[in-house]
């Protein structure tokens, strides 16, 4: 049985949970408006404003898709919330242990996305020694500020600004949409990217090359690079790891000794092998929520 189905609406979808994938720190986290009362969710891809309404429930849910060029909203939605993974298959994989286990349970459905490559690096670069509620608010302002204005159906938006339409923004312009020592990166990460590397060539390369690449763009490190090639390329074989990771890892295997990141990316190629990708999401969600309940590891 395939994992969705197109209809003349929009997709009907199983094992996905839109909330835990929104709230989890991925791209539409920082831009998206979803809101989950009434089960809406709104977003710009491109020249599009992509509205939906998500229902039903983790076991069989669906999209309903609002205005026109349903067709290609369609696509977008199964490509970006990646609606032809096998859940079932990758959970049977990832779950090596209780942790992993309860991780899979507490937040079953939660999808990883694929996004926009130099969308993906923009947020990314702000997300450095940041929190969700910040980087949002920057990225909203960099939106609002330097996206251009598009109208669907009596709705009115901005778009996701390009490489090429920041290049005139300063780092004065970056700080003043709360960017801080990060205005200095995303100014010349809009340069590289738009004067010396096309992210979208990149696309068709392996995760080690890409990796390669995107770390020559400044203030894109190990860790910001596997967010690049995880969320905008669709990589499961990179493992971001920050701070909460890198906490949770060693906490849970490694009886809180401290290791090093080189060491911890090949525990989880060993441990998850593929599947790391999608093994760091749910390690990383869990870990995170355990730490703001104050639970112990």
């Amino acid at each position: 049985m395939s994992p969705y189905k197109l209809t003349p609406s929009g997709v009907e979808t199983r094992l996905f949970d839109l909330r835990h994938t929104l709230e989890s720190a991925q791209p539409l986290t920082f831009f998206a408006d979803y809101h989950e009362r009434k089960e809406t969710l709104s977003y710009v891809a491109g020249k599009r404003i992509i509205d939906t309404r998500f229902s039903g429930t983790v076991a069989r849910g669906r999209f309903t898709i609002k205005g026109g060029g349903i067709a290609a909203k369609k696509r977008d939605i199964v490509r970006r919330f990646r609606l032809a993974d096998d859940m079932e298959k990758i959970y049977s994989r990832i779950q090596t242990d209780k942790f992993m286990a309860d991780a899979v349970r507490n937040y079953r459905g939660m999808r990883l996305t694929i996004n926009d490559p130099w969308e993906t690096t923009l947020c990314y670069i702000v997300s450095q020694y940041n929190n969700v509620k910040k980087i949002r608010g920057t990225v909203l302002k960099i939106i609002n500020r330097f996206g251009t204005e598009i109208s669907e159906g009596g709705r009115s938006a901005r778009s996701f600004p390009t490489s090429e339409e920041l290049l005139a923004a300063t780092e004065k312009d970056f700080r003043e949409c709360g960017a801080g020592f990060r205005a200095k990166y995303l100014k010349s990460a809009a340069d590289f990217c738009t004067n010396n590397m096309n992210l979208y060539k990149l696309q068709d390369r392996g995760y080690d090359e890409i990796k390669e690449s995107l770390m020559e763009i400044d203030g894109v490190g190990d860790k910001v690079a596997d967010c690049i090639a995880l969320l905008g390329y669709g990589k499961l074989e990179a493992f971001p790891i920050d701070v909460w990771v890198k906490r949770t890892l060693e906490r849970v295997y490694f009886k809180g000794r401290d290791k090093k990141i080189k060491y911890l990316h090949k525990f989880a190629e060993h441990r998850w092998g593929n599947d790391m990708g999608y093994a760091q999401q749910y390690l990383f969600w869990q870990g995170r929520q355990m730490e703001k309940k104050d639970v112990r590891l």
